[in-house]
């Protein structure tokens, strides 16, 4: 059944519980465990098998932005040609530099689409040096630099592409999110228990978190010289993301960092959500219950570390550039750590 705006779902009307949780992490102050964040996380390999289960992995979560990847892949597969920036770009979440601006406003410019066409809501840039440029400039916030432009310019890119109205992209009814309904259960093989709108306005539908990390682990371990088409975008996808880190995130944010230095397929989302594929295709999917993200990185990085599918060494090395330091006074006194059993 596909749903509207107005009558969503009558499916559960929530995620997994605090009794259905573990404790993923905790935050220590002086050597003074001050907070622990509980949550669940699936580890599978890259043929799907479950080689951790951390939590109830099984009930819906909203994936938010790691849900990018099949809305990128189902524009692609509508005879849409991304590649590199213009991939990377419409599967990212963006802090709104310019450089990614530019990327937004040429996918429109070249499909003749007008930068008003975007339906995301207007926000100033994640970039502080961005927004402090518009503010001297004297200009306001805009949809380009909200962080789902990319995906929105890459929506109305396939919607000008396959002769759809460009008014009501976002709509549930809409060819083109049917179309990425149906790229998700493909690759998920779930059929989603719930929708709901996201933030910047698109639907999201749930997943268990073992078929978040599935359909994850399908996309990173495409190849673009696949026989089939859709595997074939989806490879292209997946290089695009490993080679243009900076364009998935921005400049010192974890998912560039982590994809620039440790060659991972890697997606935030919001509430808690991430996602995060080794080159071997093995894959995590979790989600902090309470939905703070400060401890996402660095669980989905100590599990596939686990798993053997990246080094112990190489998360070590990486750390210092995560933010996961505790501060007291200017100093620091602590550290953002992963604590799963």
């Amino acid at each position: 059944m596909h749903l509207t705006h107005d009558s969503l779902t009558d499916a559960p009307a929530h995620t997994f519980t605090v009794g259905d949780a573990v404790e993923l992490a905790t935050i220590e102050r002086n050597g003074f465990i001050e907070s622990r964040h509980a949550g669940s996380a699936v580890v599978l390999t890259s043929e799907g098998a479950v080689l951790r289960a951390l939590g109830d992995v099984t009930s819906p979560v909203f994936p938010r932005s790691s849900m990018k990847p099949f809305q990128a892949i189902a524009v692609m597969a509508s005879g849409v040609t991304l590649r590199g920036e213009d991939a990377a770009i419409a599967t990212s979440s963006h802090s709104g530099t310019q450089r990614h601006a530019d990327l937004v406003r040429a996918l429109l410019s070249r499909a003749g689409i007008p930068e008003t066409a975007l339906a995301c809501p207007a926000a100033w840039p994640n970039d502080s040096a961005t927004r402090d440029a518009l503010v001297r400039l004297g200009a306001g916030k805009a949809p380009v630099y909200m962080e789902c432009s990319g995906k929105h310019a890459a929506m109305l890119v396939a919607c000008k592409q396959n002769g759809w109205a460009l008014s009501g992209y976002l709509e549930p009814e809409h060819p083109l999110q049917k179309r990425i309904l149906d790229v998700v259960e493909r690759f998920t093989g779930e059929r989603p228990s719930a929708t709901g709108i996201d933030g910047c306005g698109a639907p999201v539908h749930a997943l268990s978190l073992t078929a978040l990390a599935r359909g994850i682990a399908r996309i990173a371990t495409s190849k673009s010289n696949s026989p089939f088409a859709i595997y074939r975008e989806a490879g292209f996808l997946a290089e695009a993301v490993r080679q243009h880190g900076w364009v998935v995130a921005g400049p010192g944010l974890p998912d560039t960092i982590v994809i620039e230095r440790l060659g991972l397929f890697i997606k935030t989302g919001a509430e808690g959500i991430m996602v995060a594929s080794a080159a071997n295709g093995v894959t995590v999917a979790l989600k902090m219950l309470d939905g703070n993200l400060r401890a996402a990185t660095i669980v989905a990085l100590r599990l596939l570390a686990d798993a053997g599918a990246i080094a112990h060494t190489d998360v070590e090395a990486i750390l210092p550039d995560l933010g996961l330091t505790v501060y007291g006074g200017g100093r620091p006194v602590g550290q953002v750590s992963a604590s799963y059993i």
